[in-house]
């Protein structure tokens, strides 16, 4: 829609509502009226679909809203990035454009056109899920939402990736020495690059539907995801038999939306879309820290009895890890912000 054309539909649904009103009509009105301005159906772009708690709780936003907004608004999950082809990286530019009208994306994903959201990058910034929730849920949070918000997408919720461990085919891996010559798949990122090679790896980057057969064939010694990933991958299947717990940086989800459309909702559907979108991303933060923390350690505890060998580091073996990446860690740092970075550190300190 030419926004000419899209500034005149606005003024006459306003000037529809404002006979309504003067007309004592507005009871069953107002949202018919705007509904007949809404498009049939909103796209959400996500990465991964279901059963994965990403998918998962897109879809559960997609429900929410429809129930609450009595079928006004209407939105549909489009996995595997197919509203850009499968390119995952052009996804926040799409979103601006009015490509993809929603989404539920990955700050790893959206960091080349937001740097800022490399924070969560940081090698070993994040130690556990208090931390996670310390950045998004406090001033860092309010302040990435503020640097998406001037970019032309309305950011409503945070969600969760989660914690992205380590597997291998190779051996068990425990300190920064194990990590040594092992060729790892990992996402297109320069700091990811950076953050392995510092360890001492081989990073390769390659589609993920490239890397599975990859590890079958050993061609590949290991990779990096969250255990959710792990799991429904059934990665030890391709011998991914060693996996380390070590926490080094978080996935956090962002669900947001265009602009344009974000503005041709009335403030009651913006409301509604916030909320369901905060119920979701909870929903999906829940259900992705389930079986793998705190006193429930089920899922781990079924991945020991299939035969993964499982490491778990202490504080003090991942200290070493933390001392072979620092170098990484003051390289992004002005890339990301000196200021976020340190305000992150002190919010974690202070969780």
């Amino acid at each position: 829609m030419k926004l000419s054309a899209y500034n005149f539909t606005r003024r006459s649904v306003s000037a529809a509502i404002g006979l309504a009103l003067g007309l004592g009509l507005i009871g069953g009105l107002t949202g018919a009226v705007l509904a007949a301005d809404y498009k049939p159906e909103y796209k959400i772009s996500t990465v991964i679909g279901q059963p994965f708690p990403w998918g998962e709780s897109a879809v559960k936003w997609a429900d929410l809203v429809r129930e609450r907004s009595n079928g006004r608004i209407n939105m549909k999950m489009y996995p595997g990035a197919q509203l850009v082809a499968g390119d995952q990286t052009k996804e926040f530019t799409a979103i601006r454009q009015g490509i993809i009208d929603m989404a539920v994306g990955s700050t790893i994903n959206w960091s080349p056109q937001v740097p800022e959201l490399n924070l969560f990058s940081l090698p070993f910034l994040m130690p556990d899920h208090k931390s996670i929730d310390a950045l998004t849920q406090g001033p860092v949070g309010k302040k990435l939402f503020e640097v998406i918000a001037s970019k032309d997408v309305v950011p409503v919720a945070w969600g969760e990736n989660g914690f992205r461990e380590l597997s291998n085919s190779k051996h068990p891996v425990r300190t920064p020495d194990d990590m040594k010559g092992l060729k790892i798949r990992v996402v297109g990122s320069p700091l990811f690059l950076d953050t392995f090679t510092a360890l001492g790896a081989n990073p390769t980057q390659m589609s993920w539907a490239d890397a599975q057969p990859a590890f079958a064939t050993k061609a590949v010694d290991g990779q990096e995801n969250p255990v959710s990933i792990f799991v429904a991958a059934k990665l030890p299947n391709v011998g991914q038999n060693n996996l380390t717990l070590w926490g080094y940086m978080a996935d956090p989800l962002i669900f947001v939306v265009n602009k344009r459309v974000w503005e041709n909702f009335s403030p009651e559907d913006q409301k509604i879309v916030r909320e369901a979108a905060v119920e979701a991303g909870k929903f999906g933060i829940d259900m992705g820290r389930k079986g793998i923390s705190g006193s429930d350690m089920s899922v781990i505890e079924s991945i020991k009895a299939g035969g993964v060998n499982v490491v778990t580091l202490s504080d003090a073996e991942r200290q070493k890890f933390v001392a072979a990446t620092r170098e990484v860690h003051n390289k992004w740092k002005p890339r990301i912000g000196a200021d976020l970075v340190d305000l992150a550190e002190k919010s974690i300190k202070g969780k």
